[in-house]
């Protein structure tokens, strides 16, 4: 077994492709429209889906917001520098939740963004 992929719902699809392809640097992968069923699916990557874990966007057609409830968490996606990547998301103009920094009762250096849609994804710095 291994894990394909994450599904999150998007309310803009075209403005969360330019966020994890341009914010953060992935990959769209596949898009593919589904007439019948009133929506569309993305996938985006930092690598195959043969190969890595990649991230599902759907937008059901018409669906412009959700709301996210309480048992939501995060994506985690490993950075060589935190400090640095917040620089290039704040650049980009991306929303720093929590800046870079060591994490409550720990060492590891995180921080959290937030994506067009309101989910969360932790940066946290690779251990060298």
């Amino acid at each position: 077994m291994r894990l394909l992929h994450t599904m999150l719902r998007t309310g803009d699809l075209d403005r969360s492709i330019a966020f994890y392809t341009e914010v953060l640097g992935m990959k769209l992968l596949r898009r593919q429209d589904y007439p019948v069923g009133e929506f569309t699916l993305a996938f985006l990557g930092y690598g195959e889906e043969s190969d890595t874990t990649v991230i599902e966007l759907t937008y059901n057609w018409g669906v412009d917001k959700y709301e996210l409830g309480s048992a939501y968490g995060h994506i985690a996606i490993e950075v060589d520098d935190v400090y640095a990547a917040c620089e290039a998301i704040r650049h980009k103009d991306g929303k720093i939740i929590r800046e870079a920094g060591p994490m409550n009762a720990g060492t590891t250096v995180i921080a959290f963004i937030q994506d067009p849609d309101g989910y969360y994804i932790e940066l946290i710095g690779k251990h060298h």
